[in-house]
């Protein structure tokens, strides 16, 4: 928790050279290890809607917002929908700990190295990217509070039309 409290105020002091990912702006593309199987690349995600959900296992609201992305996933999985869970703990096996507590779904991704967290300029737990077919960012989501579930549904939904 302490590293990534590090990493961010780090991050925020120094700037970047590439401005955060914007509503109409291409994705950034990646490739992280996943949890569970092999390397996942964002950009052979395209034509699928894309939701990046950015969290860590020291984060309450993270952990109070997974049973509604599992529903999520779920319930839009078949229509073309990808849930991606990019967890930024420096210790993978507190991930995967917490994975399996919430019996979650979707693939996990691992940022250990906070690489993926940086391009997309991450200062908030958790953090929320939908991402059209086309592969744009279209929605950014900051921090979660009980109901943001029912706007990320929305905006799947309108996504998937």
């Amino acid at each position: 928790m302490r590293a990534l409290a590090l990493f961010i105020t780090a991050a925020l002091a120094l700037g970047s050279a590439q401005a955060a990912p914007a509503p109409s702006s291409p994705a950034p593309d990646f490739t992280l290890r996943s949890m569970n199987g092999p390397n996942l690349r964002l950009q052979e995600q395209r034509g699928k809607v894309v939701l990046l959900n950015f969290w860590a296992t020291w984060c309450a609201p993270c952990r109070e917002e997974m049973p509604h992305l599992n529903r999520l996933y779920e319930k839009y999985r078949a229509a073309g929908f990808v849930l991606l869970g990019v967890n930024v703990d420096d210790d993978p096996a507190n991930a995967l700990g917490v994975a399996g507590t919430f019996g979650v779904k979707f693939p996990m991704l691992l940022d250990t190295d906070k690489q993926v967290s940086k391009l997309y300029e991450l200062a908030t737990m958790p953090s929320t990217v939908l991402i059209d077919r086309d592969g744009k960012v279209r929605y950014l989501h900051r921090g979660y509070k009980p109901g943001t579930e029912l706007e990320y549904d929305q905006q799947i939904r309108t996504l998937l039309k």
